[in-house]
């Protein structure tokens, strides 16, 4: 479903602040763009099957050079590539054929305490209130 004019202009006004507040965040973004790195869906798979199967194979085989299952261990290993391939990789907003849940993500939207009533961040109001214990001293 596209977004109406307002919802645009609005999503326009987030990003621009975003820019604005964070610009090494909003290089890094550009350079990705909007679909990011995306690894099929079948390769963690079969990496993490590929590990189990040499996990129990490690231990059901009598293979174990100075006593230690080593053929396991490669399993957990490529168990653990797959599980961090598969969390590096998760879909981006953007990207195609992924369905999206609602509208734009934005930090800290989900949190009920994240902006105070006068519409300042949980961390700018931290930073202020260490400025002021730092200023006022021992």
């Amino acid at each position: 479903m596209p977004l109406s004019e307002h919802e645009q202009r609005m999503l326009k006004e987030i990003e621009s602040a975003l820019y604005a507040d964070d610009p090494k965040f909003a290089s890094s973004v550009r350079k990705t763009g909007a679909s990011g790195a995306r690894r099929p869906a079948g390769l963690v798979v079969a990496l993490a099957v590929l590990g189990v199967a040499l996990l129990v194979g490690g231990l059901a085989l009598d293979f174990k050079p100075g006593g230690f299952p080593v053929l396991s261990l490669v399993g957990f290993l490529v168990m653990f590539a797959a599980g961090v391939l598969a969390l590096r990789s998760t879909p981006s907003a953007g990207a195609p054929g992924v369905k999206n849940s609602g509208g734009p993500r934005v930090p800290g939207a989900g949190r009920a305490s994240s902006k105070s009533s006068d519409g300042r961040s949980y961390s700018s109001r931290m930073e202020d209130r260490f400025r002021r214990r730092f200023e006022q001293g021992p």
